[in-house]
């Protein structure tokens, strides 16, 4: 494996999808940041860092990846096609 995979990010809220080459030797959470900051960029949308939470699930696995895996201990490979999803904390109200 090189330094990076080839990966599709879809993103049901817009409607579109982008490939996208992440870093295997990052953790999850820098990678998500990245990738969101980058679609919002794309989209001319504005991106609020403490606002905007986003989870990543495997398109096939369904597996929801925690922030603190480091993408090459992951199931995370070229090709690999992830759902991009707002996350939404709920404070029990």
């Amino acid at each position: 494996m090189k330094n990076k995979v080839l990966i599709k990010v879809i993103v049901p809220s817009l409607d579109r999808d982008f490939d996208v080459y992440i870093p295997v030797n990052e953790l999850m959470w820098k990678v998500n940041r990245l990738i969101t900051k980058s679609v919002f960029d794309i989209v001319g949308l504005p991106f609020d860092l403490e606002k905007d939470q986003y989870i990543f699930i495997n398109k096939d696995t369904g597996k929801v990846y925690n922030n603190n895996e480091i993408i090459i201990h992951t199931d995370i490979r070229n090709s690999t096609e992830l759902i991009m999803l707002e996350s939404f904390n709920y404070s029990g109200a």
